[in-house]
């Protein structure tokens, strides 16, 4: 059954933490799927990648880069897995109904906020209700994080 992790961001934007979780998933030999809540966001997070940190190279694409099947991290608003991604990463309260077919789903949510807050505890206990597999990080400091 698919894990399901949530990153509670107190101290880290999206575009800080985001990044290195996509690194550690590149690292594993594993491809993401990473869904967010607008065509806009998404490509706005498609060009942070490119430029977030000028030694490291995230390979990645959006529906105007070309096939997603070369690409080992697709960024979305569509839960279609088309580049057969194993890790799957919930942005901006992104949902997805196919959460079962990755072997890990990472649900990345901005802890100031009131809304986010309440929704990712929504999803957390219809997850439990589930029998998902979930574990819960919250940042001690900055690019820190301590499962509790």
């Amino acid at each position: 059954m698919t894990a399901i992790s949530f990153y509670h961001l107190e101290r880290s934007s999206l575009e800080q933490v985001l990044p290195q979780l996509l690194e550690k998933t590149l690292y594993l030999d594993k491809r993401a799927l990473v869904l967010s809540g607008s065509e806009e966001r998404v490509e706005a997070l498609n060009a942070h990648l490119w430029t977030y940190d000028q030694d490291s190279w995230l390979p990645h694409g959006s529906d105007k880069d070309g096939d997603p099947v070369d690409q080992p991290i697709w960024l979305s608003v569509d839960e279609d897995n088309l580049n057969n991604a194993e890790f799957l990463f919930l942005t901006d309260g992104a949902e997805a109904r196919s959460i079962g077919q990755f072997e890990r789903c990472f649900d990345i949510f901005d802890g100031t906020v009131e809304i986010s807050l309440l929704a990712a505890r929504e999803r957390w206990k219809r997850y439990k209700d589930a029998e998902y597999e979930l574990t819960y990080w919250q940042q001690s400091t900055v690019g820190k994080w301590e499962e509790k």
